[in-house]
């Protein structure tokens, strides 16, 4: 009885701020990743629940933070803050962003492969192993050169693998699905594969992996060459094994829907839950609204502690 008071109680603070601002739908972008999408809508479809219109707007997640600032989106529930003076952090510093807090899950992307991949090259994870192996990864390539595996995105592999002398090249895929269908063909016929791999997303609750270690990564490492295992080259080390995955406001949320603010505060998210989001947006076919019931039944509890707060009056 006392959580169905608090629901109520809730319920009706609620909708008489969203009966002030009923002109105006809170935005949510959306980005190009299943996870992103899929916990966007059922952050959406809770606050809908209680009364509040809410629009979704696709958009890069470059874009996104002028449009954050603008006002032109208010709610982003999943970004990745890899590095302290990034774009999103300059952005918070600036005020043009309110930073509310981390969730539970972290991230890592870096060079990753399957399990079994190291009956087949000993020694990994540790990256030395690369170079002995090599030729394992070369999917038939004359030159026996591995290939990694990436997308269209701007990594610095190709200076790591100059800087630690792997005997591998690149092969850039053009989005995420060719990246994955080249996963899912590799593993079928246990053949070694190394690619990029970003955590967490579907493969994390799908096919056991590891990432490579490489040297821990530091600023030095693009900046000074003498820094490092190579004394002569920049980007002798990994990509940083810990991002922050945030939630980010448009500024004036707190003053003009201060209970949607109390709201996202409160949402959190852990690998598993991110992971999920992932696979069953993505990974099982599903319509959206069979992921995001399926996502809601197995993650109940969770997401009903979103509304144990206080909301202030107006």
């Amino acid at each position: 009885m006392r959580a169905l008071s608090l629901l109520l109680s809730l319920f009706l603070v609620f909708s008489l701020e969203a009966i002030a601002n009923k002109e105006e739908a809170i935005v949510f972008p959306l980005n190009d990743w299943p996870s992103q999408r899929l916990l966007s809508k059922l952050v959406g479809a809770k606050i809908e629940q209680l009364g509040y219109p809410v629009e979704y707007l696709p958009i890069n997640p470059v874009n996104q933070i002028g449009a954050l600032k603008k006002g032109l989106a208010h709610v982003q529930v999943e970004v990745w803050q890899t590095y302290n003076d990034g774009k999103f952090m300059k952005a918070v510093n600036q005020g043009f962003v309110e930073d509310l807090g981390r969730h539970s899950a972290l991230g890592r992307e870096d060079w990753w492969y399957p399990d079994y991949v190291e009956a087949l090259c000993p020694g990994l994870p540790a990256w030395q192993a690369l170079k002995k192996c090599s030729q394992i990864f070369s999917n038939g390539r004359d030159d026996g050169k591995g290939i990694y595996y990436t997308g269209p995105w701007n990594y610095r592999d190709a200076g790591l693998i100059r800087a630690l002398d792997l005997n591998f090249t690149i092969e850039r895929l053009d989005n995420a699905e060719q990246l994955w269908q080249k996963l899912s063909h590799a593993k079928k016929s246990n053949q070694a594969i190394v690619l990029l791999h970003w955590s967490p997303n579907w493969v994390d609750v799908r096919i056991k992996g590891h990432f490579v270690e490489f040297p821990d990564y530091d600023k030095a490492c693009e900046q000074d060459p003498a820094w490092g295992v190579n004394k002569g080259m920049l980007y002798d080390c990994g990509n940083p094994k810990v991002t922050l995955i945030k939630k980010a406001v448009w500024p004036g949320l707190k003053d003009k829907w201060p209970c949607i603010y109390q709201l996202i505060k409160k949402v959190n998210f852990t690998t598993e839950m991110i992971s999920q989001a992932s696979a069953l947006n993505s990974n099982e076919h599903k319509n959206e609204q069979q992921a995001m019931a399926t996502w809601l039944a197995k993650y109940s509890e969770q997401s009903k502690a979103w509304l144990e707060f206080t909301c202030p009056n107006k």
